[in-house]
């Protein structure tokens, strides 16, 4: 540890020395946004590339090339290379012409464009800060035939056309011509760059996303109080009396102490729980960095398909977090086999996300939607798994397995105690039911606000409120664990290791359950195929969410046990 410790130190003095420096730097600097999309400067008369992108319906929930359907082409389409990210989003982005033809007796075949740009005080230059498009039908009409150069009476040179009394709309009819116009206007705009996104990110439902963090925070209040009363009072008061070591007070004991020798007895399925733990950590990881990344705004909404990139690149190199927690576990329930254990950790999780996916992707190829991976992306993804995550699971594990052991405060017989008849109130059920339907209140008003803006197309960008929240989720979760697996020992059951995963893994039960709520409530599918692929993706969220929560509950527990047993004078 000291070798441990001394590198720490060096690297902890590295990078102060890097920040100091970085910070007394006098040299000048510009200031640049940090969604993580470059700024594109136009210069006056440069023309602007108006692009298209999927097309999406609340009732299907499935993404269309936007010339899937019979809209007017250019000659020529040119796709836009897209990330990882858009990619999975079902994103086609593709040059455009100025109109498209609308299911309707009558079509707008003019466009009002107004460009909103800031321009540079110190350069001739201009960053465009907003695009206003007004359509427009109008029954155009020739002021004059010029083969060569034919000029309209009811859209003239240098003169915004507007609607007028008289004009006429465009109505579509076989044997009449069309005649498509457009012109532009350019607007000086007060707004920066760095703002552009304010007026369609401006929240006005922040009083319910406060209410609920001050709901939720009264769920934590009300179970740290619990928790407190527990080692404050009645586990310590215990503690004193255990370690009096009067002979007839240890004849009266009763309660936790009593299982002393068969508390860290290892549970059955040992190995699984340890993949479980791993796989825990792992998503643990990606969704605590994912959401600094989102607060610091590198994932903003103009970085379009940012989230999706980061969350994968991020479960990836995470799977070396994995390998070491399932390895270092599995170690301290005597395990031997850490490489039975680093492939069920590489494989548990991915193959059942992987399942599902190409189950949903071969549906959503057969609909011919946008949304559908291409094989070339499949195949990145897999190279992921394989190329990277793989080879760190393992490598995590053998450094996990490497690392000595935490030793057992207690020795354990060999014998196992037989466990009394216990309360209802004890009943594995029960305990699931209650330990899981309070971290589950802890996120409920954040999770419709996620829901609505995955399926019904909204914004969410209120990360700092879904941290909070986040916080008070790992909060949650490690307390009622705690109380409930307090409980458990009292009543001389010492079967800890499942039940703290599964008392606050639970929750994801409740999550379902909201799904199936929220699809009858708020969506209007109509198409099989979107229903599946709704009830698949949740599936996925959920068991991802009992992964995460099971995982935060079993380690709160292992600590709590381990504290209270080191505390007491065992005979």
């Amino acid at each position: 540890m000291g070798e441990i410790g001394r590198m720490v130190m060096m690297i902890s003095t590295f990078w102060i020395v890097v920040v100091v420096e970085l910070l007394t730097k006098t040299s000048p600097a510009n200031g640049f946004y940090l969604p993580g999309v470059a700024p594109r400067d136009f210069q006056t008369g440069e023309a602007l590339e108006v692009k298209v992108n999927k097309l999406s319906s609340t009732k299907t929930q499935l993404p269309y090339d936007y010339y899937f359907l019979s809209y007017c082409k250019p000659p020529k389409i040119r796709n836009r290379a897209e990330n990882l990210g858009e990619v999975l989003r079902g994103d086609r982005i593709e040059n455009s012409v100025y109109s498209s033809k609308d299911q309707s007796y009558f079509i707008n075949n003019h466009l009002n464009f107004k460009v909103k740009y800031h321009p540079d005080p110190d350069a001739d230059t201009a960053r465009v800060v907003g695009f206003e498009v007004t359509p427009l039908s109008i029954n155009h009409h020739y002021k004059k035939w010029n083969e060569n150069n034919t000029e309209l009476s009811t859209c003239k040179h240098g003169i915004q056309t507007v609607l007028q009394p008289g004009i006429l709309p465009q109505e579509i009819d076989a044997d009449k011509e069309i005649v498509f116009t457009y012109d532009v206007s350019f607007e000086s705009s007060d707004i920066r760059w760095a703002s552009r996104w304010d007026m369609y990110l401006h929240m006005n439902d922040d009083q319910i996303h406060w209410f609920s963090i001050i709901n939720s925070l009264m769920i934590v209040l009300f179970l740290s109080g619990m928790v407190a009363m527990i080692m404050a009072r009645t586990l310590y008061r215990d503690i004193a009396k255990y370690n009096q070591l009067e002979q007839d007070e240890v004849q009266d004991e009763t309660g936790w102490k009593l299982v002393h020798a068969d508390v860290f007895r290892p549970p059955t399925n040992s190995s699984l729980l340890c993949v479980y733990v791993g796989t825990g950590v792992q998503v643990f990881g990606m969704t605590f960095v994912t959401m600094i990344f989102a607060m610091l705004g590198f994932l903003s909404p103009s970085n379009r398909g940012g989230l999706m990139t980061v969350m994968v690149f991020l479960w990836v190199f995470m799977g070396l977090f994995a390998g070491y927690s399932s390895g270092y576990l599995y170690k301290i329930v005597k395990g031997t086999d850490w490489k039975k254990i680093s492939l069920k950790t590489a494989f548990m999780f991915p193959s059942v996300l992987f399942a599902i996916f190409f189950v949903l992707n071969a549906l959503i190829w057969g609909e011919k939607s946008s949304g559908a991976v291409p094989f070339g992306t499949m195949f990145a993804l897999v190279l992921l798994w394989f190329g990277i995550s793989l080879p760190l699971v393992f490598l995590g594990s053998f450094l996990g397995f490497k690392t000595p052991a935490l030793e057992d405060p207690v020795k354990t017989n060999k014998i196992p105690r037989p466990i009394p008849l216990q309360p209802w109130y004890i009943h594995p059920l029960f305990a699931m039911l209650f330990g899981g339907i309070l971290p589950y209140g802890a996120v409920f008003v954040e999770l419709f606000f996620i829901l609505t803006s995955v399926w019904l197309n909204q914004f969410y960008y209120i990360f700092g409120f879904l941290f909070l929240v986040f916080v008070i989720l790992l909060v949650t979760c490690a307390e009622i664990t705690i109380v409930l697996c307090y409980f458990q020992l009292c009543s001389e059951d010492y079967r800890w290791w499942w039940r703290s995963y599964l008392n606050s893994g639970a929750s994801a039960l409740y999550l379902y359950l909201y799904a199936i709520f929220y699809f009858c409530t708020k969506l209007e599918i109509t198409k099989l195929v979107s229903g599946i692929l709704y009830f698949g993706y949740m599936s996925i969220i959920a068991y991802a969410f009992f992964i995460l929560t099971g995982t935060i509950g079993f380690c709160a527990c292992f600590w709590f046990v381990r504290k209270i047993y080191s505390s007491v004078k065992i005979d």
